[in-house]
């Protein structure tokens, strides 16, 4: 086994805390992780890790190798995307992660055609509206709604997204129809709150006539699934803040109408996320300029009026 390869296991061992996570996401053997963790230890001199049955921490000396290992992978993947003919000899594996509303409506529908175009790469697309870490889930590429915390990140923006507050009619029947974030409060309607790891409240930044403004929402339906509040909203159970692509049929048909619209919500922004070492890789970049242009088109077939995405 080169060199190389086994800095290339080191690291993922360092990233994701564990050999066995290592070895999953290499599609290998934890004892062929192990082996290759002795070759480079034996090579160099020093332990890498610190070993228990329960844990896996990596020595001084490991800290100080990572640091000099993704260096020399940044390297190795900047030389080859310059002599590479990547639309000819792309392959292997990207691991994608997006929100559940922008993976299944803007990116599932497009994978068949990047993959048609170049079959020898294989795509994994994990799609859920927690927040996700790049780095222990071993992720190449995260689509996502809002802004991002991880200032250690690089960013790609792709477009502001429009967003709507929506409800069923047989709900505006019943309820009255809100004129604007006022009419929301003080239990007058049912708000549809998507459920975030970590959130306290629930705040709905809406546009007024003074200026952009924090509503405090409150309901007794929320979820961690957009979809679900989709649902909800469509059975007439309450109003729901959504982006407009990802209910756009529904719009159309009726199903669901604009509310509150003396205070539309603040478009949200669409984006992408990747680590230095991996803008690098060929097979990321093509599959992010792929999507790009694939969610551009998208959105303007949506919203004609929309600015132009990129």
């Amino acid at each position: 086994m080169s060199y190389l390869d086994n800095i290339r296991t080191f690291v993922r061992v360092y990233e994701l805390g564990s050999m066995s996570a290592a070895g999953r996401d290499l599609r290998i053997s934890p004892a062929v992780i192990s082996a290759r963790i002795s070759q480079l230890e034996d090579h160099l001199g020093v332990r890498l890790f610190q070993r228990t049955t329960r844990s896996l921490t990596p020595t001084e000396q490991g800290q100080s190798f990572y640091r000099g290992a993704t260096e020399i992978l940044e390297a190795v993947e900047s030389a080859e995307a310059q002599i590479v003919n990547i639309t000819e000899n792309l392959r292997g594996s990207r691991y994608i992660a997006a929100p559940l509303g922008v993976g299944r409506r803007l990116i599932a529908p497009q994978v068949p055609d990047f993959l048609k175009d170049y079959p020898e790469v294989s795509v994994r697309l994990r799609l859920t509206d927690r927040k996700v870490d790049l780095t222990t889930e071993g992720l190449d590429l995260a689509f996502f709604l809002g802004q991002p915390e991880d200032s250690n990140l690089r960013i790609r923006k792709i477009a502001d997204v429009e967003r709507v507050l929506c409800a069923a009619p047989d709900y505006i029947a019943r309820r009255g129809m809100p004129k604007s974030g006022d009419d929301l409060l003080a239990g007058r309607h049912e708000c549809l709150n998507l459920r975030f790891p970590g959130a306290t409240e629930f705040q709905w930044r809406l546009q007024t006539a003074t200026g952009p403004k924090r509503f405090r929402v409150a309901g007794r339906y929320e979820s961690d699934d957009g979809d679900v509040l989709t649902d909800w909203a469509l059975a007439g159970h309450g109003v729901a803040l959504k982006p407009v692509f990802d209910i756009a049929d529904h719009l159309r048909s009726g199903a669901l109408v604009p509310v509150a619209c003396d205070t539309p919500p603040e478009p949200i922004q669409m984006a992408c996320l990747f680590t230095h070492r991996r803008r690098q890789d060929p097979k990321t970049r093509l599959f992010m300029e792929f999507m790009i242009e694939r969610i551009a088109a998208t959105i303007r077939r949506q919203d004609p009026s929309a600015p132009p995405v990129g």
